[in-house]
């Protein structure tokens, strides 16, 4: 995988942030901690998008039916033990 060289500015708050987890050891550096950020934003957007999906399908399921919760609970017992 290649890598792009970035150049970034931070607020002096998020700088001291950033030196305080590499200090801390969860880092060994700004790239890794601004990477790790990207990775799990990333992650985030996916499974965002997973749920929206998910809604997308069910709004296009037609009308609500009824639901009881006892009926479910038996179904279930009754199916899986």
């Amino acid at each position: 995988m290649g890598t792009v060289r970035k150049t970034i500015t931070v607020t002096d708050q998020q700088d001291t942030w950033i030196k305080a987890q590499i200090e801390a050891g969860r880092y060994t550096n700004d790239s890794e901690y601004i990477r790790d950020l990207i990775r799990r934003e990333q992650e985030r957007s996916a499974e965002i998008e997973g749920i929206r999906l998910a809604l997308i399908e069910g709004e296009s399921s037609g009308e609500p039916r009824p639901f009881n919760a006892e009926d479910f609970k038996q179904r279930m017992l009754k199916a899986h033990g």
